[in-house]
């Protein structure tokens, strides 16, 4: 086997080359130190802010000393969505416990919802009252309050409005859609496979079968009829006699007002200041914050690096 013989000069080549070797070695190490050390520091931040959200639950702090407490009830009344019972009710609860608070006010701007999920609200505000007698809950209507969100107004002691708020819709609907002719006219079949006779009731695309409507029909004036009761525990003798105060149709602030509907035309501001005597407004609405998607984020980060600092932490020599 021929030997390779270098050049008597060729010592500074090496020298060179071993040279550039370790500085690309200790800059590669330097590299994974940073690496290191900015993935550990996402990990503190992120059970900081941890610690941070168990601490408050997810509320804010309220240090202003004697206040009145406001929970927002905004869009539609719907789990999944902002205005959901479970987080209602946890800004209503502790609003109540708060030894501060001096009044609640509920300000509802809503076009309705479920009225599983408005009934679930409306129970709590009575259950609030009657522990807490001493704490005065009233309901603030801004833009709107329809169907579901009127539910809820009602188990306010007191209700006020804007003179141009709509108020009412005292009423339940189904929404649907048949699309029978429409396949008809394409020569589209419409197959559909059941075990019981009415499982695929209302199907769009099928004709409507009379008793079918007959029975949906029923339930929808069982759960009108339960809105009904509602409205009259919540306004007693308040409420007009009006053949169509519960016919669904919605009014103006101050239509609603004549029909006993709401009690004053005012806004959550005049409310604190006239009735609870404060200008001192603090926000216990429970809602998806930046504290909240920033641990969703970091949560999401955290599990996509944690391999890697595992990785990294292991190759260190």
């Amino acid at each position: 086997m021929a030997q390779v013989t270098l050049p008597p000069d060729s010592g500074w080549e090496r020298d060179t080359i071993n040279r550039l070797a370790f500085a690309a070695l200790d800059e590669q190490r330097r590299s994974r130190r940073w690496g290191i050390f900015f993935k550990i520091l996402i990990f503190a931040y992120l059970f900081a802010l941890l610690g941070l959200y168990l601490w408050t639950d997810g509320a804010s702090l309220h240090l202003s000393g004697k206040h009145v407490a406001l929970v927002d009830i905004k869009g539609i009344i719907s789990d999944g969505t902002d205005a959901n019972a479970d987080d209602v009710i946890t800004g209503l609860r502790a609003a109540f416990e708060d030894t501060d608070t001096t009044g609640v006010i509920v300000r509802i701007n809503s076009p309705g919802g479920s009225p599983v999920q408005a009934g679930y609200i409306n129970d709590e505000i009575w259950r609030l009252r009657k522990k807490y007698p001493n704490t005065p809950l009233y309901a603030v209507i801004t833009d709107m309050c329809a169907s579901g969100g009127y539910y809820i107004a009602v188990a306010a002691e007191k209700i006020y409005a804007d003179k141009g708020s709509i108020v009412g819709s005292i009423g339940v609907r189904m929404d649907s859609f048949g699309f029978v002719e429409t396949l008809q006219k394409l020569g589209i079949e419409r197959r559909l496979l059941t075990a019981g006779e009415h499982k695929g009731f209302l199907d769009p695309f099928l004709p409507e079968r009379p008793e079918e409507i007959s029975h949906i029909k029923g339930l929808l004036s069982e759960i009108h009829n339960q809105f009904i009761g509602v409205v009259k525990q919540g306004r007693g003798d308040r409420i007009k006699e009006d053949p169509e105060l519960f016919s669904g149709l919605v009014w103006t602030g101050e239509q609603a007002k004549s029909l006993g509907l709401v009690d004053e035309i005012g806004s959550a501001g005049q409310v604190a200041r006239e009735v609870f005597n404060t200008e001192t407004i603090e926000d216990y609405t429970r809602r998806t914050n930046f504290l909240d998607r920033a641990l969703e984020h970091l949560g999401t980060t955290f599990a996509r690096i944690l391999p890697q600092m595992v990785n990294g932490l292991t190759s260190i020599r």
